[in-house]
């Protein structure tokens, strides 16, 4: 069953690119937004990563954690963060739990008999933990409304 509008968020814990362990329960008394993409180094994730690193200050300001998760081991996840200079946590979800507790997994991903990837999603999560927004991408090529996402972070203040 995927996580929804109203539920709480499934809890989770990751290895970040640096390998430190992190909690969604770490971020309590933040907002949070939870960022799933398909693939480092991929061309349009790169974007999306990146126009979420452009928009940090104002995430930051409204007392929102952005999440960056995707089934890359984080030895992949830390040269792409460095690469692109992102300044918020890529998590690691190589066992592919996360994406199927939010309802998210993108079997046999470009292609490739087996292999299952995320779907480009973003959650917003309250302060409570609880899910106030939910986008997934009908397509992996297709961006969120990076708009809305703020909107969304900013209605919860």
């Amino acid at each position: 069953m995927a996580a929804d509008v109203g539920q709480k968020a499934p809890e989770f814990e990751l290895f970040d690119h640096d390998k430190k362990p992190t909690k969604l329960s770490d971020s309590k008394g933040k907002n949070v937004v939870l960022a799933f993409f398909p693939g480092a180094f991929t061309g349009v994730c790169t974007t999306e990563m990146c126009t979420f690193r452009d928009r940090f200050d104002s995430f930051n300001s409204m007392n929102a954690q952005v999440f960056g998760i995707s089934v890359d081991a984080i030895f992949s996840q830390k040269a792409f963060s460095d690469a692109n200079k992102l300044n918020f946590p890529l998590l690691s979800d190589y066992k592919r739990e996360v994406v199927q507790a939010y309802g998210v997994s993108l079997p046999n991903f470009a292609g490739m008999e087996g292999y299952t990837a995320s779907e480009r999603a973003v959650f917003v999560i309250d302060k409570e933990g609880v899910i106030r927004y939910k986008w997934v991408g009908e397509n992996p090529g297709k961006e969120p409304d990076y708009d809305e996402v703020q909107k969304q972070v900013n209605q919860l203040n």
